[in-house]
């Protein structure tokens, strides 16, 4: 019994050791991937990385041309494909590792919307856990040295935000119909504020595409940029550049976890004006 507990520990050793070697030749494969750019001095472009350029040849970007951002959105729903169909195929009672990870997504996204939404929002949770997985693969490819966020464009969040604002509006017409105008009547307000209040709500209710939007490419585009600058110093300060390294590989975990948050906002929003739909009156 002692030999075999001696052996279970030095297989635990053996392993978190492999464990901290494959982490640190990944913190120094991203550090060289990031400071590559910057080794000749300080020539700091934190915004060529966001960039739209097309992926073959070096002509204009047209509306059919095929470009980075459009291989690493491709890339975002081969991911969430893989992971909801390839990685769930066996069905298995005891799920491996992939299926584990998508039955927790699928547990997560669906409790959000139950709760926050109300059971009648059920029917619309493929959309939903849809948008979460995309944006969370997107902000998390986009993490990746060398890589093209796609989140950090306002032309693609705008497109999801605009998405959500069309298909909530609509289906609140559909199922409210005049109804659905309670919405921005505060009849819980005095009369006499009512019609001020219902601009305001009116105002909000158009703005909100907007901020759906611009949260998620901001915030995205924001701690990318701020990478680029600190391997810029790193870069150029050469080998007395190990405080910006390690900012570096700071911002860098933040990164993740902003990427996880901001997918969680997006969809967390979208359910709120998915309730608003549903049920309109205040």
């Amino acid at each position: 019994m002692a030999t075999e507990s001696t052996n279970t520990d030095a297989k635990g050793g053996a392993g978190r050791m492999v464990a901290f070697v494959l982490i640190g030749l990944a913190v120094l494969g991203f550090i060289a991937a990031y400071l590559d750019d910057y080794t000749g001095g300080l020539a700091i472009h934190p915004m060529d990385q966001f960039v739209v350029s097309p992926l073959f040849g070096d002509g204009p970007v047209g509306m059919f041309t095929i470009t980075n951002a459009t291989l690493w959105m491709a890339l975002s729903v081969l991911c969430v494909i893989a992971l909801m169909v390839w990685g769930t195929r066996g069905r298995a009672v005891i799920p491996s590792r992939s299926q584990s990870m998508a039955e927790l997504a699928y547990g997560f996204v669906r409790q959000m919307v139950e709760d926050v939404a109300g059971k009648d929002a059920l029917p619309y949770f493929p959309y939903i856990f849809t948008l979460f997985l995309y944006i969370l693969f997107a902000n998390f490819l986009g993490l990746i040295p060398t890589s093209f966020t796609t989140t950090s464009h306002i032309a693609v969040t705008a497109v999801l935000a605009m998405a959500v604002f069309l298909t909530v509006t609509i289906l609140g017409f559909v199922k409210n119909g005049i109804g659905f105008l309670g919405l921005f009547w505060v009849s819980s307000a005095p009369l006499v504020l009512r019609p001020i209040l219902a601009i305001i709500e009116l105002i909000s209710y158009f703005v909100r595409p907007v901020s759906h939007s611009i949260r998620l490419a901001g915030n995205v585009m924001a701690g990318h940029a701020v990478l680029k600058v600190f391997a810029g110093f790193a870069g150029a300060l050469g080998l007395a550049g190990i405080a910006p390294i390690i900012g570096v590989v700071a911002i860098y975990g933040l990164e993740v976890l902003v990427s996880a948050i901001q997918a969680y906002v997006f969809t967390i929003l979208t359910c709120v004006y998915l309730k608003d739909a549903l049920h309109p009156a205040h």
